[in-house]
């Protein structure tokens, strides 16, 4: 495990073995997560979503407490998956870091409590799965928009994304801030 510029994000690199039959891989283990976090993480859900080329999705995070971490991985095709440090207060606030995820490195990220996240399909079709710490609760869920100018994501865009209603409506970090709506540090 990796640690990323974004403290309570985490990058994956999986041994992959390779033979004429294809390949196997531990995308997951637990007790290396622990090793690396000092804590263990809750599994409460599995999630997975499959996107066309060009799909934008969050920037999204959870009401804390509890919160929720994820630990993402990318089944089939390419996405680029973005951090963001959406905690108030915190010395990286404001600040994102992306990772390319793909069926070939088979990269895993850990996303801890408190960080946004967002992943734009980079392939013609794209399979993500999340595994979750705490169950999808709509009640403490916000967002912020992925393509708000002041936390300049880089997405390498070919034209408009495909957002959701929601996302597209998702305040700025500026006024998520202001509206009290952002986790602390």
């Amino acid at each position: 495990m990796k640690r990323l510029s974004i403290d309570g994000a985490l990058l994956h690199t999986p041994r992959i073995h390779r033979d004429h039959r294809g390949d196997f891989l531990e995308s997951f283990r637990a007790a290396d997560l622990r090793e690396a976090l000092g804590h263990s993480m809750e599994l409460s859900q599995v999630n997975c979503s499959v996107s066309r080329r060009g799909v934008l999705r969050g920037v999204h995070f959870a009401d804390v407490p509890p919160g929720q971490a994820k630990y993402v991985t990318c089944a089939a095709g390419a996405v680029l998956d973005v951090v963001v440090d959406v905690r108030a207060g915190s010395p990286t606030f404001g600040r994102w870091e992306s990772v390319r995820l793909d069926d070939e490195s088979r990269h895993g990220l850990y996303i801890g409590e408190g960080l946004g996240h967002a992943f734009l399909a980079l392939s013609e079709s794209a399979t993500v799965v999340y595994l979750c710490s705490t169950p999808y609760d709509p009640a403490r869920e916000h967002g912020v928009h992925p393509l708000d100018p002041d936390l300049g994501i880089e997405w390498p865009l070919d034209g408009e994304p495909l957002l959701s209603a929601k996302d597209a409506a998702a305040p700025t970090l500026k006024q998520a801030l202001d509206a009290g709506i952002l986790p602390s540090w």
